[in-house]
């Protein structure tokens, strides 16, 4: 990494062409036939409903203020530097507090770090909290070339940590950000001073793929995550496109923007109490649509998704950190989550809550931010 080490500041200023350009393109979208019978919103069998996805679209298109929500993303400095040839966009929210902790918030795919805009204000009264964005996503782009996996992204991340003068620093991930929370903490020990991992119980659905099953398990407990795989396995369409085929998808997503309003808002329908909620009954609109659109803007459908070609091709084996602190909060818990995933007990803090699911930071990041506080608190 012999290379220009400097922090360049960033202003998110999206040019009034684009603009103009993604509002004309939502008013002259191509719409698929309806097809009789699949005329309720809230249906979300087939993936996300027409009917949905107009209200979506005609609100991004008439509604949905940019200006507003990017002078909203402008309120904390932020800065890109370049690691290994890559350009890493970063945020970096310093704490009043000159004790503070500094803290990494990891961020996985379809996010970014517009998912930790409510969450952030509730930690720096005792963090200094650093968002890097995953290359290829947000203005983390261009790519430089391909390779961007796991293991060269991680390594990346602790150098902007040493270039922000932070030694030692805590970690915070969901979805992809908890495999770059982990490895950090594997590979880097000595400055990782404990890790925090937000997960759901679409965790169960990748049993005896990503992770093993445990030992002695019931009959009825086996049917009960076997029901929980069955139930994702159906939303796993987007895993295998961008596993094996991010060149294609990636022309879609970055032609066409209502494919990239459908191809992302589905993700965000939240599972409570058996029933599914609408994206925007789970997460607030604008945020929702203000994610989305970084996508657009910056032509990250297409790069995001190659980030999971190179880490299904990469053939790196899942490591764990020993010795460092680890604590875990499940959102719309499930009573297997622990017994499959510690089945020692080993993790020192486990909280589960009832409420959330895959985007906490974004669902309750009240209930998130209080249990990041209790977590490192209790290692201090």
């Amino acid at each position: 990494m012999n290379e220009n080490n400097a922090l360049t500041p960033f202003h998110v200023d999206i040019p009034q062409t684009d603009l103009d350009d993604l509002r004309n393109r939502l008013a002259h979208t191509r719409w698929p036939i309806p097809v009789p019978g699949r005329d309720e919103r809230t249906d979300f069998s087939r993936g996300i409903p027409l009917v949905y996805l107009k209200e979506l679209a005609e609100y991004w298109r008439d509604g949905f203020d940019w200006r507003a929500q990017e002078e909203k993303l402008n309120e904390h400095d932020q800065f890109t530097t370049v690691v290994n040839g890559q350009t890493f966009h970063v945020v970096h929210a310093r704490s009043a507090n000159p004790k503070a902790t500094p803290l990494m918030l990891n961020h996985g795919w379809p996010g970014s770090f517009v998912e930790y805009q409510r969450l952030l204000p509730l930690l720096t009264d005792e963090f200094h909290v650093v968002i890097p964005a995953l290359p290829g996503f947000g203005f983390s782009t261009p790519l430089s070339g391909t390779g961007w996996e796991l293991a060269r992204t991680t390594k990346a991340y602790a150098e902007i940590m040493t270039r922000l003068g932070y030694e030692r620093f805590a970690a915070h991930g969901t979805d992809i950000g908890a495999g770059t929370t982990g490895r950090l903490a594997a590979i880097y020990p000595e400055r990782v001073i404990g890790t925090h991992i937000g997960v759901d119980p679409r965790l169960l659905g990748l049993l005896g793929a990503k992770f093993p099953f445990p030992d002695g398990l019931s009959d009825d407990e086996i049917a009960q995550i076997e029901a929980v795989r069955t139930e994702d396995a159906a939303d796993h369409g987007y895993l295998l496109m961008q596993d094996h085929r991010p060149d294609t998808i990636g022309a879609a997503l970055t032609d066409s923007p209502v494919g990239q309003l459908a191809w992302i808002a589905e993700k965000f329908k939240t599972r409570t109490s058996g029933d599914h909620r609408t994206p925007d009954e789970s997460v607030d609109r604008d945020q929702l649509l203000t994610n989305i659109s970084l996508y657009w803007f910056t032509r990250s459908g297409a790069s995001s998704a190659q980030f999971y070609y190179e880490s299904e091709h990469s053939g790196l084996d899942l490591v764990m950190a020993s010795g460092v602190p680890s604590g875990w909060a499940v959102f719309d818990t499930h009573p297997l989550v622990r017994r499959a995933m510690d089945p020692w007990k080993a993790i020192g803090h486990w909280s589960e809550f009832a409420e959330g699911g895959h985007f906490p930071a974004m669902e309750e990041p009240k209930l998130l931010a209080d249990d990041i506080r209790t977590f490192f608190r209790g290692i201090s």
